[in-house]
Order: C-alpha cells, then structure tokens, then sequence
C-alpha cells in the first residue's frame, strides 16, 4: 500500500474565513465526520495555509484511528484540523481567535470539538469558550459520552488541574507519548536507547516534553532548536535546567546557558549526528533538502505533518525510518477523549502506563510491519485502516457513522 497525505479523495468540509477587521485568513477543514463529529486542533501562524489545514486534518483523521482499543468507551471520531493566518505575538490575536471562534460557533455546538495546536494556547480557548457560551471546546462530542456530559466535563476539568512536576499534565503528554515512540524505535533498531543522542526542534509544549522525557529515559539531548538558533552541547544538555528559562513561545534564555553550551544557527538542527532527530515545531520541517543533509538513524515527527512525502521516501531509502505524526504524538489527542470518555482517571499514574503502552505497541507493529526501504507511514495507515473498520464494527447501538469519507 502506498499513501500520503495528498491523496485525491475531498474532505468532508473546507471553510474559509477573512477577518474583516486585521484581514486575517482563517480556515477549517473537517476531513471526515464519524457520528456527526470530527475532533482536532486549532493553530495560528503566519503564513498558515489551507492546503497545510488540510493535511493536517487527514492525519488526525489517522490519528483518530489508530488510536482504537476493543472494549474502550472512546470509539474514534473523524478528522479536523483549523488553522488562522496570522501572528500569534500580535497584540490583536486574541481578539481575531475569538471572531474565528464566533463565525464557527454553529460548527463549534454540532460538528468540531477543538484544542490547542501551534499558537494558540488551550487557557485561550477555554476562555474564549465560555465568552461565547460553550461549556467547553469539545461541546460537540459531549452527547457521545456513555454517562453524560456532566460526568465528562469534570472528569475534564480534573485532568486539566492534574500537574507532574508543577507543569500541567496536558502539556505534558504529547511529548512524553512522541519521547516514548523514540524509545520504541531506537529498540527496534538494536540500540539502547540509555546512552543514545537525540536532537530536538522546537522547545513549546510537545519539544519541551519530548526533551524532558528522553532526558529520563537515559537520552542524551545534546542540541534544541528554538526560535532564536540552535542550543548544542555534545555532553548532554541540562534539559530541566532550560525548561525553567523558557518563555511560552518555548525560546530559550541565552543568559542562562551554561558556560559549555554552544550557540549555532538554527538550521544546523536538521544535519547533527544523533540517534534521534524529533522535529517537534512546524510543519513540512523536512523537504527534500533537509532529508538530504538528516544524519540521524531515526525520524521522530513530534509535529504534525512534519516531513514532506517525497522526503520521507528518500530517507526510507536510505534506511533511516521515520515515525509518523499520527503513531508519534497521537497522545494529546488521546488522552484528551480518554478522559472525557473515562477511560483512564486524570492523574499522571493513569495517563503514562496507557500513553507508553498505546503507542510503543504502535511503534512497534508498524516496524514489525515494514520492510526495508519501505515507509513506516505506510504500514502505519495500513494500521489506522484496520482499525478504522474494527471501530465501526463495534459502533454501540443508535451511533452509527454519518459519514466516513
């Protein structure tokens, strides 16, 4: 089977948006609707465009698959993805978020349960929620939920107060589930992950994560990218130590590194020789260019779409796999409808057992599902099908699929 994220078929729906105020282009994309809903973040960037929405809202299609459990409550949900251009350091963003929000809403109460993405931090949309009368940003899904949405909100609101070490665990699970898939894919390579090197790009919420939690499994984080250039330290960087200088655009301060960490352009991420490279900021990071320069042994996309096709087919060829987006770091969106759902409680002790063993399993059967010089991506969708259908199969009376696409 071969796929990428442009296959012919249409999405479901595609709506633009022009702010009449700033000029600001917004859009949504409901890729596919699975009992009336699609599920999926909201970013906001310059130069955000819909063909970049658009991707992103068939991977979380995927990504809704995949992550399917017999016997589970959650029963995956269709795929969506918005995205708003403009510039998130603006001092007119919230008041554009929240007109994208108003002209949605009617979307916003039937069809699109939303979260965070680049850009747009999840504190804003509650808040913007509420201002515009939703009890939540996944109001749409809420009449799916087994023992009502009342059960659902504080189950919500329980997780969203749970901390581990003083950071907030919904920041925190993206990045250990992308930290984990590393640790799955160097083991299925031969090597151990304790010792092992990793570098990182992008330091907000999923690479900051990311970098934490390969830092506890013995990793060496030797280089992070962040906005501002490239932090290198071949010894190993001191990744706790960073977090705590870190402002919330996840930019580093220079005034406290230590005295042998290096200072290098930024674009020097991509060709540092590692173990482990995790673009974890922007999307299509790695074009053919960089694939060209990737010295690494695996690719680890903690964000989304972050390899372009063609790209990713060259370092397949050159036998250096790459994890996609939709196994790396499904586990946001995982344990946001694990919760809400009930399957796991809100605590740290709940969410990393299940977070590890969803998707190092994952991680696993797709290379076990992958020849050489094939793509994991393409065992990966293989997966996600399989799922998809095993999901409907198991619909609960009276929810059946709307649509499918």
């Amino acid at each position: 089977m071969t796929a990428n994220l442009r296959e012919s078929r249409p999405p479901y729906l595609s709506v633009t948006w022009t702010d009449a105020e700033s000029g600001a282009r917004g859009y949504l994309v409901i890729d596919t609707l699975i009992r009336g809903i699609a599920g999926g973040g909201l970013r906001m960037r310059p130069g955000c465009t819909l063909q970049e929405v658009s991707d992103l809202a068939r991977a979380m299609t995927y990504k809704e698959s995949i992550a399917f459990q017999d016997g589970a409550r959650y029963l995956p949900l269709g795929g969506a993805k918005g995205g708003i251009d403009f510039d998130p350091q603006d001092p007119r963003a919230r008041e554009v978020l929240r007109r994208y929000l108003e002209a949605m809403l009617p979307l916003l109460h039937e069809r699109w349960a939303v979260g965070e993405d680049l850009g747009v931090l999840q504190s804003e949309l509650d808040a913007l929620a509420a201002e515009l009368g939703l009890r939540s940003t996944v109001d749409a899904a809420l009449r799916h939920v087994p023992d009502g949405a009342q059960a659902a909100l504080q189950r919500l609101s329980a997780g969203f107060a749970a901390t581990e070490r003083g950071v907030e665990l919904r920041d925190l699970v993206g990045g250990y589930g992308v930290a984990r898939a590393a640790v799955a894919g160097l083991r299925a390579l031969g090597r151990d992950p304790d010792g092992a090197t990793a570098v990182v790009q992008g330091f907000g919420s999923m690479g900051g994560a990311t970098a934490r939690y390969l830092a506890d499994a013995g990793v060496r984080v030797i280089a992070i990218a962040d906005a501002d250039g490239l932090v290198h330290n071949e010894r190993g960087l001191d990744v706790e130590h960073l977090l705590r200088t870190r402002d919330r655009w996840g930019r580093v301060d220079r005034s406290a590194l230590d005295a042998d960490d290096d200072r290098l352009p930024r674009e020097r991420w991509v060709a540092l020789e590692a173990d482990v490279l995790v673009p974890a900021a922007t999307s299509y990071a790695i074009d053919d260019a960089a694939a060209a320069s990737i010295r690494a042994a695996l690719v680890v996309e903690g964000a989304n779409v972050a390899t372009l096709p063609g790209a990713e087919a060259s370092l397949a060829a050159r036998g250096i796999p790459v994890v996609p987006d939709f196994i790396a770091n499904l586990a946001t969106n995982a344990w946001w409808w694990w919760i809400v759902f009930g399957d796991i409680e809100p605590t740290p002790e709940a969410a990393f057992p299940r977070i590890d063993e969803t998707i190092g399993g994952l991680v696993l059967e797709a290379f076990r599902r992958t020849a050489p010089g094939e793509r994991l991506r393409d065992a990966g969708l293989m997966m996600a099908a399989e799922r998809a259908r095993a999901a409907a199969s198991a619909e609960r009376p009276g929810l059946a699929i709307a649509a499918s696409r």
